[in-house]
């Protein structure tokens, strides 16, 4: 199983969660908010093997997205291979900063035009232009994770080479069903977002990712093991771009 979008600090109890992730074997991607954030968790990474930390700039915090910050963000850019959680955010909550926003992900853009790093991108209400953006800075293969917008450039995304992960939201949502069933199976990837995604109330965790397993059983008309090995695979082919 994987969870390529997990916000372990932000946990009630991460060294718990990590702990118990790894003994699970879940290969997961602990995004940060910001490059302060990873610098502080950055320490406390090392004895995980299925753990991967991630560089972020979170759009909904543009207003933190200071030079000291995007100094840090250079500084350990070379010390992962796992940028996230980075993006635009159009929304009421984050139309305020909409300029900021894009200034800081040009800045991010333009490093991973240099070297390229596995991206999980936040994309709500400006699907579009992330799409434009990468394109203009050549940038594939990236996560559009928990994507949310036109079913239509659904197909523009895959066809770019990005994928999509998909969370137990997701699979509750009449919209989000619409949009699993648009995704070409080669381009699916599962995440969680916890603890920002509930499970019978409570936070996900990278474990839930199983909860996706199920509905693509039935969605994609597969046995279990089959839906592990497709999935599988995505990652693998998606892992194998960092040192394309």
């Amino acid at each position: 199983m994987h969870d390529t979008h997990c916000h372990l600090d932000l946990y009630q109890n991460p060294p718990v969660v990590a702990a118990e992730t790894e003994k699970a074997g879940i290969f997961t991607v602990a995004v940060t908010n910001l490059p302060s954030a990873y610098a502080a968790a950055r320490p406390h990474m090392h004895p995980f093997k299925h753990l991967k930390l991630a560089l972020g700039l979170h759009p909904l915090v543009a207003e933190h997205h200071t030079s000291e910050q995007r100094n840090l963000f250079k500084k350990f850019f070379s010390d992962t291979d796992f940028i996230g959680e980075i993006g635009l955010d159009f929304s009421r909550e984050g139309n305020e900063t909409k300029d900021k926003q894009i200034e800081s992900f040009e800045f991010v853009l333009g490093l991973l035009s240099k070297q390229h790093k596995i991206a999980t991108l936040h994309t709500r209400r400006a699907e579009k232009q992330v799409f434009e953006l990468l394109s203009d800075y050549n940038i594939a293969p990236v996560i559009f994770h928990w994507y949310s917008g036109p079913l239509s450039l659904i197909d523009q995304i895959s066809s770019r080479g990005d994928y999509f992960s998909i969370n137990p939201a997701m699979i509750r949502s009449a919209n989000g069903k619409k949009i699993i069933s648009r995704i070409p199976k080669e381009r699916v990837l599962t995440e969680t977002d916890g603890p920002f995604v509930k499970v019978s109330g409570e936070p996900a965790l990278p474990s839930h990712v199983n909860l996706v397993h199920h509905y693509l059983l039935s969605q994609w008309q597969l046995t279990i093991p089959e839906v592990e090995n497709r999935l599988e695979a995505n990652l693998r082919e998606l892992l194998q771009s960092i040192n394309a």
